[in-house]
């Protein structure tokens, strides 16, 4: 069987998706009061990685003549688009001062981007309360 060029997936497309999989597990976590704060911890580390680094989200890499950004396809909030230099663009935004306020509103330039990054602000806030005991009120 020939492949033309497209990545094949044994999950169809939703291997990617595995952290929001992580992310339905860390709120059943919550629910669950039994689960513990090590299962709470590791799986909003889970979910805070994902979000980084393997979340379909767009590029938004500066680019010449375009206000918004590149628009490609990229995995994550840190990482570019397939393009190399991109992947540094969004890299270096985050040490260089000035262009932090660029990186952080790129945060929320669309749907998906907001969910994502919603999503990891939320795994960070919910492994610090299980990492610090009695912050959460019983």
């Amino acid at each position: 069987m020939a492949n033309s060029g497209a990545r094949s997936s044994n999950l169809g497309g939703l291997g990617q998706w595995w952290g929001a999989l992580a992310g339905a597990l860390l709120i059943a976590a919550w629910v669950n009061k039994a689960a513990g704060p090590t299962v709470v911890i590791a799986l909003s580390a889970v979910v805070l990685l994902w979000c980084a680094f393997q979340a379909p989200v767009t590029c938004g890499a500066p680019v010449r003549g375009r206000e918004d950004g590149c628009r490609n396809n990229a995995s994550g909030l840190l990482l570019g688009c397939h393009i190399r230099q991109h992947r540094w663009q969004k890299l270096k935004m985050l040490v260089v001062r000035r262009q932090i306020r660029a990186f952080c509103s790129g945060l929320f330039s669309d749907g998906k981007a907001t969910i994502v990054t919603l999503a990891g602000i939320g795994s960070f806030v919910s492994g610090l309360v299980a990492l610090v005991p009695g912050v959460v009120i019983h």
